[in-house]
């Protein structure tokens, strides 16, 4: 029975090996012969035994079934791991690491492929300031807050509204033994509106158990729960939680392969696990469910468009010759019909401030396009719109690219030490300099319009093609003034919308009075309230 007690042992460490560390089961993950090879090594402390060849000199070797055994195990450890290894580094496959992308299109402008937006759909709470928002109402709940803590949220579109949701996660073992059915729900917060922020702990008058959690113990857990149910061969990342259309709670899941050698991670499809019961979907691409936002997680695109940038003339291109890189990471947005996709700047490598170009990869298929127009980094954006309001100190969020008037625009918040929203800011991607604050955002917009019109001659004026030009005669005017500044708002006969203008864009507003002939040129947009490019008031010059 002794003899056999390191052969339980050993069965018993490799259990542990493999229940806690959860190597995928496949030759092309490196994580599975790291494992064995722990064993092997464990294996061989157990059942080697030592003998004395020399007693006086008292010299240990092994015995020759046991030195076979360890030269066996040393060609395993160089033939599963070291040789593998090396012949995945970029130095012998900088080809395939740079096609790992796959087809990169050439688009035209990126205006056309960033839908149009209303200014109140404009995403203004980023995910630092979700969590904040979130904590908030979880500590208006003590006896909840006591038990549960926030998990990562996920920005998703849900009854086409963006939102930020995360999932209350137990706080410990302790929590989780107590309250193994699961925690009560999760925490909505909108990104349009830091006023909208919600517990939901009820679907269909049902109350939320959310059971299948990250960082859950045993079977609870929801990585170990897919683990032991038939994907132990399958590589799996980005543990995301989203709920559909009906508010139901799931973790979404990217399944992957290696594409070169121990490296390359691809997606291909997604799994779907409903977070109360358990039960487990697999789809492929081209048949995810549309309310599943994402496919291909950030780290694969950002690790890919790098290599894309940076393998163009292959390993060895020390002159750094066309070579580019993405800028400030990844962004999520919105193009057209609803499509999702990563967003990100490239520049030249050892160049900041300026971007040669703008990418767009579709976050479900990866389909990839590319801007070649230059423009600002969102580093240069940021530290502009941060410049324009030194005084107060405030910090720039990460800037999120919109279609605005077909004006190519960063828009971004402006928070204060304590994360909070004090200001908005708008800086077109064309020419950085260029920027727009205010209080409310549409301030930010009159202001950003303002500064782009008047500073034709430093943009390419065929960037914008909705304007038009209307004579028409005044029906109401009147006037309201904002940090400072004049503003006059204005109806028109035969036309619906409410105008606006500054006494900065025509002297000859403050004068204007109901019944005047006026011509204006705007923007065509989504506004209820719409900015004029340029006011003449043509019964003034009526003698």
């Amino acid at each position: 029975m002794k003899k056999l007690l390191p052969f339980f042992a050993l069965i018993f460490i490799g259990f542990l090996l493999f229940y806690f560390g959860l190597p995928v089961v496949n030759y092309g993950f490196i994580k599975l012969p790291l494992l064995l090879l722990v064993l092997v090594c464990l294996g061989m402390a157990f059942f080697t035994k030592l003998q004395f060849s020399n007693q006086a000199q008292n010299v240990k070797v092994l015995s020759k079934p046991n030195r076979l055994f360890f030269i066996v195990a040393l060609i395993l450890l160089l033939y599963m791991t070291v040789l593998p290894l090396l012949t995945s580094l970029p130095l012998f496959r900088s080809a395939s690491y740079q096609k790992l992308i796959g087809k990169v299109e050439n688009g035209e402008k990126i205006s056309n492929h960033i839908a149009p937006i209303s200014i109140d759909k404009i995403r203004v709470v980023d995910e630092d300031l979700a969590h904040l928002l979130g904590e908030k109402i979880l500590g208006s709940q003590p006896a909840l807050g006591s038990q549960v803590e926030l998990g990562d949220f996920c920005i998703q579109k849900v009854n086409d509204q963006l939102y930020w949701v995360a999932p209350l996660l137990h706080s410990g073992f302790f929590k989780w033994f107590n309250n193994k059915e699961g925690t009560a729900g999760y925490v909505m917060v909108s990104a349009t509106n830091e006023r909208d922020v919600k517990l939901v702990q009820n679907i269909a008058d049902k109350p939320i158990k959310i059971k299948y959690q990250q960082g859950a113990f045993f079977q609870s857990d929801i990585h170990r729960h897919l683990y032991f149910n038939g994907f132990a061969t399958t590589g799996l990342a980005d543990f995301s939680f989203e709920i559909d259309d009906s508010g139901k709670p799931f973790w979404i899941i990217t399944r992957f392969i290696k594409k070169v050698g121990f490296s390359g991670n691809d997606a291909t499809g997604v799994i779907v696990v409903d977070a109360q019961s358990g039960a487990i979907r697999e789809y492929n691409i081209t048949n995810t469910p549309t309310w599943v936002d994402r496919i291909q997680p950030i780290s694969f695109i950002e690790d890919q468009l790098n290599d894309w940038g940076e393998y163009v003339h292959g390993f060895f291109n020390f002159s750094n010759a066309n070579k580019l890189q993405i800028t400030e990471g990844l962004t999520l947005v919105y193009g057209q019909n609803n499509n999702s996709y990563w967003y990100t700047g490239l520049t030249s490598v050892g160049k900041d401030e300026s971007a040669v170009g703008f990418v767009l990869v579709d976050t479900r298929t990866k389909a990839t396009t590319f801007y070649k127009q230059g423009g600002a980094t969102e580093f240069a954006a940021q530290s502009s719109a941060q410049g324009k309001v030194q005084e107060k100190g405030y910090n720039a969020s990460l800037p999120i690219p919109y279609n605005i008037n077909n004006i190519p625009t960063y828009v971004m918040t402006l928070k204060d030490n304590g994360g909070l929203v004090k200001m908005f800011a708008m800086v077109a991607i064309s020419d950085y300099t260029i920027v727009g604050v205010g209080n409310t955002m549409r301030e930010t917009l009159t202001s950003f319009k303002n500064v782009y019109n008047m500073a034709d001659n430093k943009i390419n004026p065929n960037s914008v093609s909705n304007k038009r030009t209307l004579k028409t005669v005044v029906n109401r005017i009147q006037n309201d003034v904002k940090n400072g500044n004049s503003f006059y708002y204005f109806t028109v006969r035969d036309y619906p919308n409410i105008f606006v203008g500054s006494s900065q864009l025509s002297s000859q507003l403050p004068v204007t009075i109901v019944g005047d002939s006026i011509t204006i040129s705007f923007d065509i947009d989504l506004e209820e309230v719409i900015d004029v490019s340029s006011f003449e008031n043509s019964s003034l010059k009526k003698k």
